[in-house]
This record gives structure tokens, C-alpha cells and sequence, in this order.
């Protein structure tokens, strides 16, 4: 870890000093991430402001009143993804201002001056409910004026670097806010580990001139995997077109991801919200590569209902034909849907990667839904190997886990007899 990331990570760590007696120790990231967020992208839009605003103002004076298609056409003409039409930023907010009714007025103002690419991810941070409580907590001042202060612009933090920033500021608060072992933060040791496993068979493949690569995680959380992924591909080879899609159930989570995605200018509505179990966002897509670290153990009662129906009524058209785990851990739903994505073998084939803990691996006797659900994937050939990872690896679980990995494009040496 470089001394500059240090320095960030301890910078904005710092504003959590300030939320004290406030704030709950694990509600410090509603603050400190958004806040983030908006600074970095404030930082990435300050060289191309001023020509936005003034296409802004064009559009105005020709009478444009819904101008958002035509200005975010002009932000990708100047290589972003997003924008914002607003005369505010952070600096001016806290320098004109120290009431702090007045600044979230002005805060609210700025936040509205967002394309809906970038909107989108404020609200799902709940941004503009944690503006009203810093106000009424008198911290409104204090906090903003601690992001204005620091430079995230991308020639000094590049974008490798923002997603580290966000990896760091992620395991300290997963580390303070007491979550269950079903969900924790992966570690990027684990994430390189588990795509190196994916990916290295295929490098062969990786070089191949004007290559386009699909990457898909169901349960993609803050997309560190989809990121390892990608940065793998493209070390190899460098004009590869990588590109990534996700799904998440956690708004918080798919705030973080998708802004991710929007600080890279890359395709950050590739990113959607949602469960992977009742609300299949990609459901017409099929992928080169799939990964996940889904919760362990995480009932899926809540979806019963639509994942019995597609089960009885779709069989294996569906995603779910081969057989239900029981209702306590929804770990082997998502492998079945990860399986329904792979690219065919007609069609270059795919492979899979997914942590589990043991329950996957040893529950469920014949005749069980679990078993079916193996026996499936065995008669299939899909299985290349399992891998037992050590104990402690996870910041909030001690558990067992194994990284599964599948594929049906197996080199023919590694094909059941």
C-alpha cells in the first residue's frame, strides 16, 4: 500500500472523528462513501465544468428545457459518462456559507445538478436523508469542508488508485458495523486468487487481437471482483475490449459499484439494482466469464414465491430446473443462475467461479435438492475443480470456504471419461 493511499484512506477515515457520539459507529460509511463519491467525480468533471455549463446556457437560450439527453451528448464528447450543470461545488458550498441550513439547501441544489447516470447513485446512498440529519446535528460544515479540502483529482489519484481508496474505506467500516458472517467484505488477496483461477487457463484466448470479453457478478457488491477481473484481462492484453456487468440487492453497495463503474467512464448502467433471485437483470445475456462471492448461508424465503414458480413452471428452461436447496441457504440458486448465464460452447464457451462455505459442498443427502443440484452439474461435466481456501481469510467469518470452478469449453484432457 502506497504512502499516498495511506495518506487518503487516513484523511477520509478522519471524518468519522468528526461523527462521533452523532452517528453510530457502523453508520459512518452513509457518510464518509458519498461524500467520497461526489468529490471524486467533482474532481474528474472540474477540467470540462466550464463547458458544460456553457452548453448549458446554449441549450437554455435555445429553448431546451429537458436537456439531459443533449448534455449528457456533450459530457461522452469530452470522454465522461456523466455530468453535472450546477454552478456549485464543495469549495464554493462551504466558502459562501457557514449556516447550515442554507448549505443543505445548497448541497441539495448541487446533488440535483447531476445526470441521472450519476443521480441515481445518491440516491440509493440515501445521500439527501444524511445531509438532513448532518444538518440537524450541526456537522453539515465541518464535513463537507473536510471533503472540499482533499484533491481527488485523476492525475494525482488514478483509477486504480480511487479503487483501492474504496476497498480500504469499505473493510474498515465492514470491520465496525458488526455485520453476520453471511455478509462480509472479500479481501482482494481472495478476489486475485479466485480470478487468476478463472481466467489464467484461457491466456491463450486473453491475447487474441479485437477480443471482447463479458463479465458478469450477480451478487457484485462494491465490484472489486468485476474490477480484478478486467485488470487481469487487459494486463495481458492491453486492447481487449472488457466488458463488465453486475447486480446487486444492497443500494448502498450498488451505489458504491455503480460509481465505480461512472468514475472509469465506463458503462455504469451495466450496473443494476436488484434481487438476482426473483428480478434477473441481465436475464437476455449470456457471458464469457461469471464470478460471485454470494452471502453464505442467506435464506431466500423472501423469494420463494417466484423462484418455486420458474422452478415447476420453467424447469430447465429456467434457471432453476435441476433442483431447490433448502430454504436456509440460497448459496446453490445462485450457481444455477450463474450456470443459466454461461455462454454456450457453440458460441466460445464459458467459465464460472463462486465462493462457498461448506453447506454447498456437504448438505443435503440423496435425493435432496442439493444433491440433485450436484448430480447435475457432475453428469453435465461442468466441474473442473474445487479448492479449499485456509481458515480466517474473511474479515468477519472464520468459517471454511472453497472456491468452485466450472466450465463447459474443458480442455479435452480434463473431460470425465
Amino acid at each position: 500500500m502506497s504512502s499516498e493511499h495511506q495518506r487518503l484512506a487516513g484523511f477520509l477515515w478522519s471524518v468519522a472523528d468528526l461523527l462521533r457520539g452523532s452517528y453510530k459507529q457502523s453508520e459512518y460509511g452513509r457518510v464518509v462513501l458519498p461524500f467520497t463519491v461526489l468529490r471524486r467525480l467533482e474532481c474528474v468533471l472540474e477540467p470540462h465544468k466550464a463547458a458544460i455549463i456553457e452548453k448549458r446556457d446554449e441549450l437554455k437560450a435555445n429553448g431546451f428545457e429537458n436537456r439531459e439527453r443533449q448534455l449528457l451528448s456533450f459530457a461522452r464528447s469530452q470522454g465522461l459518462s456523466f455530468f453535472n450543470e450546477s454552478n456549485l461545488s464543495l469549495e464554493k458550498i462551504v466558502e459562501a456559507e457557514t449556516d447550515q441550513h442554507v448549505m443543505a439547501k445548497n448541497l441539495r441544489t448541487y446533488i440535483g445538478g447531476f445526470s441521472s447516470t450519476a443521480a441515481d447513485i445518491f440516491e440509493n446512498y440515501d445521500f439527501l436523508n444524511q445531509i438532513a440529519r448532518l444538518e440537524k446535528s450541526k456537522l453539515l460544515y465541518l464535513v463537507a469542508g473536510k471533503f472540499a479540502e482533499v484533491d481527488l483529482n485523476p492525475e494525482r489519484v488514478s483509477n486504480h488508485q480511487m479503487g483501492y481508496l474504496f476497498e480500504e474505506l469499505i473493510r474498515r467500516f465492514s470491520e465496525i458495523s458488526n455485520e453476520t458472517a453471511g455478509e462480509h467484505f472479500t479481501p482482494r488477496e481472495v478476489i486475485n486468487l479466485m480470478v487468476k483461477l478463472l481466467l489464467s487457463p484461457d491466456k491463450a484466448d486473453l491475447l487474441r487481437e479485437n477480443k471482447v470479453f463479458t463479465v458478469l457478478d450477480p451478487a457484485c457488491g462494491t465490484g472489486g471482483m468485476l474490477t480484478a477481473a478486467e485488470d487481469f484481462i487487459t494486463e495481458h492484453n492491453p486492447d481487449a475490449t472488457v466488458k463488465l456487468f453486475g447486480q446487486e440487492v444492497n443500494p448502498e453497495s450498488y451505489a458504491i459499484s455503480r460509481s465505480d463503474m461512472l468514475i472509469k467512464g465506463e458503462q455504469a448502467d451495466n450496473i443494476k439494482l436488484g434481487n438476482s433471485f426473483t428480478d434477473d437483470r441481465h436475464a437476455s445475456w449470456s457471458f464469457s466469464y461469471l464470478l460471485a462471492n454470494p452471502p453464505f448461508g442467506v435464506e431466500w424465503r423472501q423469494a420463494r414465491g417466484e423462484v418455486e414458480a420458474e422452478h415447476e413452471n420453467k424447469g430447465y428452461r429456467g434457471r432453476f430446473g435441476a433442483g431447490l436447496p433448502r430454504i436456509n441457504d440460497g448459496s446453490l440458486l445462485f450457481l444455477q443462475h450463474m450456470i443459466h448465464h454461461m455462454r454456450p460452447p457453440e458460441k466460445e464457451g464459458a467459465r464460472v467461479a463462486i465462493v462457498f462455505n461448506g453447506s454447498p459442498l456437504f448438505t443435503g443427502g440423496a435425493g435432496s435438492g442439493e444433491s440433485d443440484i450436484r448430480r447435475w452439474i457432475l453428469e453435465n461435466d461442468w466441474l473442473e475443480g474445487i479448492v479449499a481456501l485456509p481458515d480466517q481469510l474473511f474479515y468477519n467469518t472464520g468459517i471454511s470456504t472453497y472456491f468452485w470452478i466450472l466450465s463447459n469449453k474443458k480442455d479435452p484432457a480434463h473431460k470425465a471419461g
